[in-house]
């Protein structure tokens, strides 16, 4: 088992909650004192986590997390000594330490650098605006190499930034897709992936079912996952549309250099085995078997502002009946120990806070267990950009 840290991304609750469902020894820090973005209370939020695995990590399929790093096992001058000989080397600091800054990070940086260059090293550094190298910063400096590093620092303790997520790649999946709709609302990549890794790590060749398809996001992603994707929708156009979508991302693939030909291959066969069906999910009967279910259900009407009380009581009684007659259905129909993974709408009040739809009671009458995690509560499973009016709240849950 290797040691690696996470640098987690916007919503750093549930990026801590994905990393539970797919690796081992997960500990959130709570580092810097910060109160982070995504924090409608004030409270302290995680900015890093450490986990265990014995494979190496694969950041493309995380959702939440910006960068993975490696613990640096020994100390820090025999780390760099051991740094390969040849080139120049560039070196860039991201100091998460408490009462850090960018100065304080710089002057590590810079030591770092005096260290390689009385081995005769000859070393860039790259400055540092912000304690906290950007993604952005650390991607168009290439710091992921064996020469061209960035440095994590937490305390005492340093790790090598290894892999960081492929920011261009999810603006392609978002936004480059033949069949978009923005009146049903947009589902975005990186929470349809984090949605599915919460089901768990799943064999690959997993038929993973979305019962609201919508565009197929989720159907995308489980695909580029390893999955095989099946989904439903109450909307032919939806349906259409996510046919469409698909069969763009076989094309995409079949023709990205980076891809290697055994994943073209992979991605190719589960797109040939991927069903696409108009049903709806309150009495629809799937093929089976199927190995999980992923999916963000009807949100209710968009809305442009904090609902006035008699708006959101109907919205809620619709989104209320719809999910219930939903999971009705589907316990039904799947295995005891299945993982059903929903995101639910919550609305953003006048006083800056989200009301939720607040129906774990009668899910558990409908023989489902709530998944609880070891780092955070239910109520951190909220996932919503800055002034964002219907927000989406994640239940996590395994049939009984």
């Amino acid at each position: 088992m290797k040691r690696y840290v996470a640098v987690l991304g916007r919503q750093p609750l549930i990026s801590v909650a994905e990393l539970e469902s797919l690796f081992e020894n997960v500990r959130a820090i709570y580092a810097l004192g910060n109160k982070g973005k995504g924090s409608t209370r004030g409270e302290k939020l995680p900015v890093l986590a450490e986990f265990s695995s014995k494979d190496i990590p694969n950041i493309h399929r995380l959702g939440g997390t910006l960068k993975i790093a490696e613990k640096v096992l020994e100390p820090l001058p025999v780390f760099l000594k051991n740094l390969p000989e040849r080139g120049k080397i560039t070196v860039g600091v991201s100091d998460f330490s408490r009462g850090s800054s960018a100065f304080l990070a710089q002057k590590e940086a810079l030591k770092i650098k005096r260290m390689l260059a009385k081995d005769g090293r000859s070393v860039r550094v790259v400055p540092n605006k912000t304690a906290i190298l950007s993604s952005a910063t650390s991607l168009h400096n290439h710091l992921f190499s064996d020469t061209k590093i960035e440095i994590l620092k937490n305390g005492p303790d340093y790790y090598k930034v290894v892999q960081l997520q492929d920011i261009e790649s999810y603006v392609q999946r978002d936004r480059k897709r033949p069949a978009r709709d923005a009146k049903v609302g947009m589902l975005p990549p990186k929470l349809a992936q984090i949605l599915i890794n919460l089901c768990g790590d799943l064999p690959e060749g997993t038929r993973l079912l979305d019962p609201f398809c919508g565009t197929g996001v989720v159907l995308q992603e489980a695909t580029l996952i390893g999955y095989v994707p099946y989904g439903t929708d109450l909307s032919e156009r939806m349906v259409e549309y996510s046919k469409r979508n698909l069969e763009w991302l076989k094309d995409k693939e079949g023709s990205n250099k980076r891809s290697n030909e055994q994943n073209i291959v992979k991605i190719t066969t589960f797109l040939e085995k991927a069903e696409c069906e108009v049903g709806d999910a309150q009495n629809f009967q799937w093929q089976m078997p199927v190995g999980a279910v992923a999916c963000e259900t009807y949100l209710g009407p968009p809305m442009s502002q904090a609902p006035v009380d008699i708006k959101l009581k109907q919205a809620k009684q619709e989104c209320k009946g719809i999910i219930i007659g939903f999971l009705k259905n589907l316990a039904k129909q799947i295995d005891p120990e299945m993982p059903v993974v929903i995101a639910v709408p919550a609305w953003l009040r006048d006083n800056g806070r989200y009301e939720r739809l607040n129906i774990l009671d009668e899910i558990d009458d409908l023989r489902y267990n709530v998944v609880r995690f070891k780092n955070l509560r239910q109520k951190d499973l909220l996932y919503y950009r800055d002034g964002q009016v219907v927000a989406r709240e994640i239940i996590v849950l395994r049939k009984k």
